[in-house]
């Protein structure tokens, strides 16, 4: 019952997240919202709604491992994972003005991050800060964008064809059924994946914190990893990495920021001792391996899928030794 519960919970995140999407984008067009902060905002933001959702509701439910472990855990299968598996279906290619600035975004994100996790609390004041720091951050994007044939600013131009499905802008009641009944979605799959994920890791014997940064973390990266699989398959792969980065800046800066301003977050040890680590080597290496000939390869997809299953391997091995 409890596998069959997380799995509902998966499928409410997954569908309901497309739902929002679709009626988002929809009700922006209806008063004339910029397609391009459209695009910039469906990137990061319409990805990663399942983490949002999922993390709030762990931390109100007294689950501070699940909420700080999905970020985490988020971002790792965000980079190790997902570009892993995309980059061997088609190597990816990097757009360097967008790589060059959203890069050292990343980086910096992470590292801050590490550095108020082994404070061991994350609290309002810092939470509100990653929020105005990611307020600044897509401001500045905007102003950088605008005009510019770059992933984001191509999403909603009919430049490319990993497009979600257009709404009819005029469709007022359909788009508004569509954006909160995905929210509705949303909510209740994040109800029962966090519920679900809880009463598996008591019944396993294992910590919340181990289950957020593998079965929640995986199941709230879905999103991304059909988006990036979606943009391999069409040789789209600066969207696929485009796809990425947003998503774990929001993670980061949004989802952790948020979580922290409605309830303070205490920092697991677990976290602290390997993921923390793990995320900040990920990103490392991502930045590396983009940066050099502004590509990533096969063969580094390849690396980047065994350092995942290493992590993973170590993770359960701990949790069931």
């Amino acid at each position: 019952m409890t596998t069959f519960v997380i799995l509902l919970g998966l499928v409410l995140l997954v569908a309901g997240g497309d739902l929002l999407v679709r009626g988002s984008v929809g009700l922006a067009q209806r008063f004339g919202i910029s397609e391009l902060l459209i695009g910039l905002v469906l990137v990061g933001f319409g990805t990663s709604t399942p983490e949002l959702m999922t993390s709030v509701l762990a931390a109100l439910n007294g689950s501070p491992g699940i909420a700080v472990g999905n970020v985490a855990g988020s971002n790792i299968a965000n980079i190790l994972l997902i570009l892993g598996l995309t980059a061997l279906i088609c190597p990816l290619r990097a757009e360097p003005a967008a790589l060059l600035r959203d890069g050292p975004a990343n980086a910096l994100a992470a590292l801050a991050f590490a550095g108020l996790a082994l404070t061991g609390l994350i609290g309002r004041e810092a939470g509100l800060a990653l929020i105005l720091t990611l307020a600044v951050y897509l401001g500045i994007t905007y102003r950088m964008e605008k005009g510019r044939r770059t992933p984001a600013a191509q999403l909603h131009r009919g430049e490319t064809d990993l497009v979600v499905p257009e709404p009819n802008p005029s469709n007022l009641p359909l788009n508004l059924l569509m954006a909160f009944g995905g929210l509705g979605m949303i909510l209740g799959g994040a109800h029962f994946l966090v519920s679900g994920a809880t009463k598996f890791a008591q019944a396993a014997g294992v910590s919340d914190a181990v289950i957020g940064v593998t079965i929640v973390a995986v199941g709230t990266s879905l999103p991304e990893l059909v988006t990036s699989v979606m943009a391999a398959l069409k040789r789209q792969t600066d969207i696929a990495l485009g796809n990425i980065l947003g998503s774990n800046l929001f993670n980061i800066l949004g989802i952790l920021g948020l979580t922290a301003v409605i309830s303070p977050l205490r920092v697991p040890q677990e976290i602290m001792r390997l993921d923390i680590w793990v995320l900040l080597g990920a990103t490392a290496a991502l930045l590396v391996f983009a940066m050099s000939g502004w590509r990533i390869c096969r063969r580094e997809g390849a690396l980047m899928l065994l350092g995942y299953a290493a992590y993973t391997g170590n993770i359960l091995a701990k949790a069931l030794g």
